[in-house]
């Protein structure tokens, strides 16, 4: 059976660096919603035009278009041993269509949801400090700088600190986590499937945990 990860954490836990470690090491594909917004609306392909409908008008994307978009990521050929699902589900709404999804198109199922655990106040230093390309690869500016500063080490494009990513608007961002997709805790946890990782600890050694947890499960 095709092994389906889930990876959950509040903003600024680590969920991105741990999945590019994640993904190497067990041959998954690394699955984040944003990269495929960011693709879709690229290509300008039909769930990409619906997409941006709504984010041109500063309005979140609907779940039928999201579950749609993973949905189609899902099929691909380098998802057929599974994935690493990074940003979605964020609602209850989205865990029951992924689970809908998993066992009707691919007679599969949820397989362990890794949860990095994080101080709030460390998360706020963590968020503040990140800077990002266009092309969406991420660093930091104590705990993963660029080689050259402003540069990003893959692509080359300058570097830049999200809008939202300012101490300003950090909190709120927690807030609406822990109002909405920290619920799926308790909705993985129902199912047996949530793993609680402590990721105030350094980066080698969260990454150690989460492995530890999905040896235990797959």
């Amino acid at each position: 059976m095709a092994t389906y990860i889930v990876l959950l954490g509040p903003p600024g836990a680590g969920k991105g660096t741990q999945a590019e470690k994640i993904s190497e090491v067990y041959h998954l594909t690394h699955v984040s919603t944003g990269d495929l917004f960011r693709e879709n609306i690229r290509e300008n392909t039909e769930l990409g035009k619906k997409a941006r409908e709504f984010t041109d008008n500063g309005l979140l994307v609907p779940d039928e278009v999201t579950i749609a978009m993973v949905e189609d990521r899902l099929k691909k050929d380098d998802c057929k041993n599974g994935a690493l699902l990074d940003g979605f589900p964020r609602t209850i709404k989205q865990a029951e269509a992924l689970d809908k999804m998993l066992e009707e198109s691919f007679g599969s199922k949820v397989t362990v949801v890794p949860c990095i655990d994080v101080d709030q106040k460390a998360l706020v230093k963590r968020i503040s400090g990140r800077r990002m390309c266009k092309n969406g690869h991420v660093f930091h500016i104590e705990t993963k700088p660029s080689k050259v500063e402003g540069v990003c080490d893959v692509c080359g494009e300058p570097l830049y600190q999200r809008a939202d990513d300012n101490e300003e608007t950090v909190q709120t961002r927690l807030n609406a986590y822990n109002e909405s997709t920290s619920k799926l805790v308790d909705y993985y946890g129902n199912k047996g499937v949530l793993k609680t990782v402590d990721g105030n600890k350094q980066i080698q050694d969260v990454t150690k945990a989460m492995m530890a947890v999905i040896d235990a499960a797959i």
